[in-house]
């Protein structure tokens, strides 16, 4: 069949290595992804995935919704300690469950296959899709905006470019790992390169005196919890990522260290930075500067570098891109891991036989994300995007709240406070909730359509697996053209 059949009498088994399975013939060599992701690589990952797009085009929005500069950097800090709050309780999971694939392993282990394939189902098809595709627009736009001085660039050229970019990361992660995490780690350099010239150059105005913004920071502050939790999507759209490094675990070299020490380095570091780059453009910029702004961050180079301001569309174009790349790379990996559970179509779990990687989910995520491209805007698709990720952040830290609680024997070399968890569990319920009870809006209706719609293909294609028999010759066909071959999880 096409899809493998998985079962189990315990969800969370398979997470045990005793109990760890293969579904490779006996005798033949198992096929495994590569572990090639240390500490710098992982670090890399995280850091160079949560900055992309959005500390250079959020800001506006979060100020928008906020109302004055002072309470738009409570929304930053708080996102910050929320991240690292959800990273820390996700370290734990990871110390538990050490198989790739971030929430879908999760929630298969302890929820069982239902959930785990709405997740799968949703992330695989629209989410992920979406939001590489975001980044990947935001990307273009500033890639090509110095071609076009003066005017706005055409719509045909801006989707093509995004279109190249995502060719460009199918092509790199395709060919090895080490390559794309190489790629990660140069850009992630060059990345906090530019943002600490943003933060060098807004402390150089401050020591000026150019305090006007902070002056009466407080006034006008918009108090609804609608507005609020719409302000806090804006500004965790810049922290996501945080969680990038649990859908790799099984190519982390010492996932118990490697884990926990990469998220402990990588979150606060970039919590410091947002802060710093938000009191850098406020002090270059009025807060009604910064609303009417396009491209806050080109904005801030026009005013503060002069004629060197095409560093920053530059610096901007080279995050964008390589915050692609990070999120590419993990993105693939869950559409891998899903078709290895057996909730996807079975070459989907497949490796190249040589360059051992997922290249099967790689291409489908990049076809997925070109037909994004073609329609959405960038503060839509935020909106859409975070309320389906904490949807399902909350019932991923619901799952580590019941282990904790039912089955605290289980191995683990990290354990983070219970209460922790329980912080984040009630921010992702408001953050779900406060928008559709304070604004109450169409889109989120088809979004639960979406995400209900899985059942009609769960119960005919996974539960009963009735799959027809030509399918079969697909797969061992796409097998010899793609050169792919199924493989195993790796028991660490």
């Amino acid at each position: 069949s096409t899809m493998r059949e998985r079962m189990t009498t315990d969800p969370l088994q398979s997470a045990d290595p005793l109990h760890s399975s293969t579904d490779l013939s006996e005798g033949k060599e198992k096929l495994r992804l590569k572990q090639e992701v240390g500490l710098i690589s992982g670090v890399s990952l995280i850091a160079g995935t949560m900055i992309g797009s959005g500390i250079f085009m959020s800001p506006e929005w979060v100020l928008h919704h906020m109302g004055n500069p002072a309470s738009s950097l409570l929304i930053w800090a708080a996102c910050g300690l929320l991240a690292t709050f959800g990273a820390l309780s996700y370290a734990e999971l990871g110390t538990i469950i050490k198989e790739s694939g971030g929430e879908y392993i999760y929630i298969l282990r302890i929820f069982g296959s239902f959930p785990a394939f709405i997740f799968a189902y949703t992330s695989v098809i629209l989410v992920r899709p979406a939001g590489l595709a975001a980044v990947c627009l935001s990307f273009a736009e500033y890639a090509i905006a110095p071609f076009y001085p003066g005017c706005s660039s055409p719509q045909v050229v801006v989707k093509c470019t995004a279109a190249a970019c995502i060719l460009i990361l199918t092509i790199i992660n395709c060919l090895n790992v080490r390559l794309a995490t190489s790629v990660m780690n140069i850009f992630t350099a060059a990345k906090l390169l530019a943002l600490l010239v943003i933060v060098v150059g807004g402390l150089v105005l401050l020591a000026k005196g150019q305090t006007q913004s902070f002056q009466n920071g407080f006034q006008g502050t918009t108090a609804g919890i609608g507005t609020v939790g719409v302000a806090f999507y804006q500004g965790l759209w810049s922290y996501d990522g945080w969680n990038n490094l649990n859908y790799v675990t099984e190519e982390l070299k010492k996932p118990e260290v490697t884990l926990p020490r990469a998220l402990m380095i990588a979150i606060p570091l970039v919590t410091c930075l947002y802060l710093l780059v938000n009191v850098s453009y406020l002090a270059a910029m009025t807060p009604s500067e910064l609303l009417s702004s396009g491209a806050v961050a080109v904005t801030w180079g026009d005013k503060v570098l002069g004629s060197w301001a095409w560093l920053i569309s530059l610096s901007v174009a080279l995050s964008t891109f390589g915050s692609s790349n990070g999120t590419f790379f993990s993105g693939g990996r869950v559409c891998y891991i899903a078709a290895r559970e057996g909730h996807m179509p079975d070459i989907l779990s497949m490796a190249h036989v040589r360059r051992l990687t997922p290249s099967p989910a790689l291409l489908f995520t990049s076809a997925m994300s070109l037909i994004m491209i073609v329609s959405g805007s960038f503060s839509s698709i935020v909106n859409f995007f975070s309320f389906m990720a904490w949807l399902f952040y909350g019932m991923t830290i619901s799952g580590l709240l019941y282990l904790k609680i039912k089955k605290p024997e289980l191995p683990r070399s990290y354990k983070v406070p219970i209460i922790i968890p329980i912080i984040v569990l009630l921010a992702a319920v408001y953050l779900v909730l406060a928008p559709i009870i304070d604004q109450p809006q169409i889109e989120i209706l088809y979004i639960i359509l979406f995400i209900f719609s899985g059942i009609i293909f769960y119960f005919p294609l996974v539960h009963f697996k009735c799959h027809h028999h030509c399918l079969q010759r697909v797969t061992l066909h796409l097998q010899l053209l793609l050169e792919v071959a199924p493989t195993t999880r790796d028991a660490n």
